[in-house]
């Protein structure tokens, strides 16, 4: 098997994964993924993929990820590596498309405006 090769992104965060046939090591730029997603969610959020497709110590991962908060770069990782099962077998698909998990989330942060505070948000109205 060759390397299989995916991109994932959530908000401005982009994730390029590398998937090759291994014990199941996944490395996130150069860091161990327990060092680099220090909670339980965000680990759980990347395995999630590998755990519901029962490949969860069969391949080594490369990741490169950039852009974004710790939490978008977990759910970028989540979708390229969910890209990256359904490559690996069709059959895969089945498993994960009923989850949402090869889903591109295309909620984006709204920008703001002029003559407002923020986005939404409007200055303090005051008499005088």
């Amino acid at each position: 098997m060759e390397v299989i090769h995916k991109i994932g992104r959530r908000k401005t965060a982009v994730a390029r994964v590398y998937v090759a046939k291994g014990k199941g090591n996944i490395t996130v730029n150069k860091k161990g993924m327990a060092d680099y997603f220090t909670t339980g969610t965000l680990q759980y959020k990347v395995n999630q993929p590998l755990v519901m497709t029962n490949n969860d110590g069969n391949f080594d991962i490369t990741v490169n990820v950039y852009g974004g908060g710790i939490t978008g770069q977990a759910e970028a990782v989540r979708l390229a590596l969910s890209r990256a099962m359904c490559e690996l077998d069709a059959e895969n698909r089945a498993i994960l498309k009923p989850e949402g998990l090869l889903t591109r989330d295309p909620r984006m942060v709204e920008r703001k405006k002029f003559g407002q505070k923020k986005a939404r948000k409007k200055f303090q109205f005051s008499k005088r």
